[in-house]
C-alpha cells in the first residue's frame, strides 16, 4: 500500500491530525511515569521488615496516680504476658517498622568527628527483643539479662553493648562488626558502643524517604538497645504469639492487664498488620488515583481516536465507494484506515517519547524521582499501537462495507 496518498490526505484534516497526536502523546508521557510512580509504591510497599507481622501485636498503658510505678510495671507486665498459654515472648519498645515515627541517632567512628558517617534506627529492648521480633542472629551474641537497664529522661550515656542490623555491618565494617566499635551522638560527650550481635535485617520506622546524603539503603540500618524507657508512665509492649492465637491474645493480654493494675489505661493495642496497611495508607490511596488517571486517559484518547476515524469515514463515504467501484476489495479498506491510524499513532508516540522523559526529569528535579527506566517506552509504543488499531478497528470495518453503488450516488 502507497504511503504517500495517505500521508496527503491526512494533511487536508491537520487540526485533527494535531489534536490527536497531542493526545496521544500527552496519554504516552503521563500513562509511562504514572505507572512507573505506582511500580515504585508497589515495591516501597512489598519490602520485609525483617520482623514476624504475622503473629504480633503491640499494646501499651499510660498510668496514673502516684501508685503507678513505670519500672515496677514493666517487671510485672512482662512476667504476665510471657507466662499466657498461646504468648512465645513479649518485650518492651520504644518504636516499631513501619509506624512513621520514633528515635534515630547519628552514627560516628571516631572522637572529633563532625560529620556523622550515617543514622540508624534505635529500637530499645531486653534480651527477649530479638526472640520477640522474631529476628535471627548472624553473628555474635544476644543481650544477657544483666545488661538491661532503664533511660530516664534526658540520659544521654548509651550501654557499651549494642546488635546491629547486616545492612549496617556490612556498610560499616565489611570485614565483620561483632566486637568493633562506633559512637552514638557526639562522640565527644560519650563512650563508644561495642557491637556484640549481628541481626539479618529489621527496617527503620520510616520505610518511605529515608536516606542520609542520599544513601537510601540507610532504611535497613538499625540498632538494639539494650533498655527499657522509663518516660514518664508509658509503657509498651510487643507480643509475639503462637500462628493462629494473635487474634484470640489480644483480647486476653489487654483483660489481664486492665486485671494486674488499675492505675493506668490500657490502649494503643494494634496488630502489625494494621500498623502496615496505616503506614502505607497513602501509596494506597496514591496507587488508586494513578490508576483512574491511566484507566481514563487510555478511555478517552481510544474515544479520540474511535470519534475522528467515524468522522473520516462519514467524510470519505463516497471516495470508499469509489476505490471499492474500481475494484479495491474491503480488506484493502481495513488496511488502510488501520495503516492511517498506526502513521498518526506513531507521530504521536514521537513526540510522546519527549514528553515522557521531560516529565521524568521534572519529577526528578522537583521530588527526588528515580529516572523513568528505558523499557517503559519500548512497551508504551506497543501499548498505544495496540489500542489505537483496536480503536479504529470498528470504524475501519464500517469502511469496508460502503457498497460500491454509493460512488453513483449524489451527495
Amino acid at each position: 500500500m502507497e504511503i504517500r496518498p495517505i500521508i496527503s490526505a491526512l494533511m487536508r484534516s491537520k487540526v485533527a491530525l494535531i489534536l490527536i497526536g497531542l493526545q496521544i502523546a500527552l496519554t504516552l508521557a503521563i500513562v509511562c511515569n504514572a505507572l512507573f510512580i505506582i511500580s515504585q509504591r508497589v515495591e516501597t510497599m512489598g519490602r520485609p521488615s525483617g520482623m514476624n507481622e504475622t503473629d504480633t501485636f503491640t499494646i501499651g498503658s499510660v498510668g496514673f496516680g502516684s501508685n503507678f510505678n513505670t519500672k515496677n510495671a514493666f517487671a510485672e507486665d512482662l512476667a504476665l504476658i510471657r507466662g499466657l498459654p498461646g504468648v512465645v515472648d513479649a518485650s518492651p519498645i520504644n518504636q516499631l517498622p513501619m509506624s512513621d515515627s520514633g528515635w534515630s541517632e547519628a552514627i560516628t567512628m571516631a572522637p572529633g568527628q563532625k560529620v556523622a558517617t550515617t543514622i540508624a534506627a534505635m529500637y530499645f529492648v531486653d534480651d527477649h527483643g530479638i526472640n520477640s521480633y522474631d529476628v535471627h542472629l548472624v553473628a555474635g551474641r544476644n543481650f544477657k539479662p544483666e545488661e538491661i537497664t532503664f533511660r530516664d529522661r534526658g540520659s544521654v550515656t548509651w550501654p557499651p553493648g549494642i546488635i546491629i542490623t547486616k545492612a549496617m555491618a556490612d556498610k560499616l565494617f565489611p570485614e565483620g562488626a561483632v566486637g568493633k566499635q562506633f559512637y552514638l551522638g557526639d562522640p565527644d560527650k560519650t563512650a563508644p558502643q561495642t557491637v556484640i550481635g549481628v541481626i539479618d535485617h529489621l527496617q527503620v520506622p520510616w520505610p518511605r524517604g529515608f536516606s542520609y546524603n542520599g544513601d537510601k539503603s540507610v532504611v535497613d540500618f538499625s540498632i538494639f538497645v539494650p533498655q527499657m524507657t522509663a518516660y514518664g508512665s508509658r509503657t509498651q509492649y510487643l507480643v509475639r504469639t503462637e500462628p493462629g492465637r494473635r487474634d484470640e491474645l489480644m483480647k486476653t493480654v489487654e483483660a489481664k492487664l486492665i486485671e494486674s493494675n488499675h492505675s493506668r489505661i490500657v490502649r494503643s493495642i494494634k496488630t502489625m498488620q494494621a500498623i502496615r496497611a496505616e503506614c502505607y495508607s497513602a501509596d494506597r490511596a496514591m496507587m488508586i488515583i494513578l490508576g483512574t488517571v491511566i484507566v481514563c486517559l487510555l478511555t478517552i484518547t481510544a474515544l479520540g481516536i474511535v470519534g475522528m476515524a467515524s468522522f473520516w469515514v462519514t467524510q470519505r463515504r463516497k471516495q470508499i465507494g469509489t476505490r471499492r467501484a474500481l475494484g479495491a476489495t474491503r480488506a484493502a479498506i481495513l488496511r488502510y484506515f488501520l495503516t492511517e491510524n498506526f502513521l498518526i499513532t506513531t507521530g504521536g508516540l514521537v513526540l510522546g517519547a519527549l514528553l515522557t522523559y521531560g516529565f521524568s526529569l521534572w519529577l526528578m528535579m522537583h521530588y527526588e524521582a528515580k529516572l523513568l527506566p528505558w523499557h517503559y517506552l519500548p512497551i508504551g509504543f506497543v501499548c498505544m499501537w495496540l489500542l489505537g488499531q483496536l480503536a479504529v478497528l470498528g470504524p475501519a470495518t464500517r469502511a469496508s462495507r460502503v457498497p460500491p453503488a454509493i460512488a453513483t450516488r449524489s451527495v
